[in-house]
């Protein structure tokens, strides 16, 4: 072998290395950037409110937590850091009852047999009728560790401005937060 063909050999190593670790970074740069499943049960009443047995209506208040889950998905999904599981398959006790809040992380094992890798569930607590709290839990769908527990400090607003302070929490909280 001469020293002219040594040479191309070489720049070929080198050209192919370069092009092997290119390669392999782009293909981790892009595994990194996928969007996480996530599955986004609906939000849950507590309504802890002096009149909760006597005053209100069920119904109008059943829509107005649909309407926080809807916003709270669509602002989640439109982040594209998430690509959200379909949670309306789920045939849990749990989930049917709206009563994730009391099943001590039962979501997260739900979550990941619906194929998400984390889940997300909201609690919307009433004060009293212009008072209220929004919080929200996200786990880990496989070890069921707490990965975010977040509240707002939202106190004023009736039943009609559930969805703009769940909206606020989720972005402020979970969308701008540093990954």
């Amino acid at each position: 072998m001469n020293a002219g063909s040594s040479h191309r050999i070489g720049r070929y190593l080198v050209t192919l290395t370069m092009l092997v670790c290119a390669t392999t970074s782009h293909s981790i740069d892009a595994a990194e950037s996928l969007p996480t499943k996530l599955a986004v049960f609906d939000f849950e009443l507590e309504d802890g409110s002096a009149g909760a047995s006597i005053a209100g209506d069920r119904e109008i208040d059943d829509g107005f937590m649909k309407s926080v889950s809807a916003e709270v998905r669509r602002t989640i999904e439109h982040s594209g850091r998430y690509e959200l599981v379909e949670v309306g398959v789920a045939d849990a006790q749990a989930v049917q009852d709206r009563s994730l809040r009391e099943c001590n992380g039962c979501e997260a094992a739900i979550a990941a047999a619906l194929g998400a890798e984390q889940s997300l569930f909201g609690i919307v607590r009433r004060i009293t009728r212009t008072e209220y709290v929004v919080s929200f839990h996200l786990r880990d769908a496989k070890t069921g560790n707490v990965l975010a527990h977040r509240e707002s400090d939202l106190r004023m607003g009736a039943n009609y401005s559930w969805s703009r302070g769940a909206v606020s929490l989720i972005k402020t909280q979970l969308l701008d937060a540093s990954p």
